[in-house]
C-alpha cells in the first residue's frame, strides 16, 4: 500500500488531490471499512477533509471524541468498540471499531487520518504500523 501511495502522490503539489487519493486506497485496499477520511486542523477543531463512505460530521472540537482525544494527544489511538468510548461522536451508527493516526506538518498538528468498521475490534497491531507508516509519508506531501 505505501509502493501504491507513492505513485499516487509523489510530485502532486495538491494536499487535497493526495488526501482524496489517500482514503481512497486505504478504503479499496482494508478490508471491513465503512469511512476513511482525514479531518483537518483549523484553530482548536478539526474540519472534514477529502474521504470515502457516508456523509459525515464536518467538525469535531480538539479533545472531544476520538479524532478529537488523538489530535489532542498527539498520538494514535485504536478503539476496539466505539460504544464503550466516552464522548465517542457517532457519524455513523454502523461503526463498531475506529482508529485515528494524527499527521503533523513542521512538529504542529495537521489533521488525523479517521478510519471506521463496521467490525467490533477490526484494527489489529499491524494496522496500526502501516497506517502510521502511511501518514509519515502522507507528511512528506503536506
Amino acid at each position: 500500500m505505501l509502493n501504491q501511495l507513492q505513485a499516487l502522490i509523489e510530485g502532486v503539489d495538491n494536499v487535497i488531490s493526495n488526501l482524496a487519493n489517500a482514503s481512497a486506497l486505504i478504503f479499496q485496499t482494508l478490508p471491513n471499512l465503512n469511512w476513511v477520511g482525514f479531518y483537518l486542523r483549523n484553530g482548536d477543531r478539526l474540519e472534514l477533509g477529502p474521504f470515502q463512505g457516508k456523509v459525515a460530521c464536518t467538525v469535531i472540537p480538539i479533545g472531544k471524541g476520538v479524532c478529537g482525544t488523538a489530535a489532542q494527544i498527539g498520538k494514535t489511538i485504536v478503539v476496539p468498540d466505539v460504544h464503550k468510548f466516552e464522548g465517542h461522536i457517532a457519524c455513523d451508527s454502523a461503526s463498531n471499531s475506529e482508529i485515528v493516526v494524527p499527521i503533523f506538518k513542521n512538529g504542529e498538528l495537521y489533521g488525523v487520518l479517521d478510519i471506521d468498521s463496521p467490525v467490533a475490534n477490526r484494527f489489529t497491531e499491524d494496522d496500526k504500523i502501516i497506517l502510521e507508516q502511511i501518514c509519515r509519508h502522507i507528511e512528506k506531501f503536506i
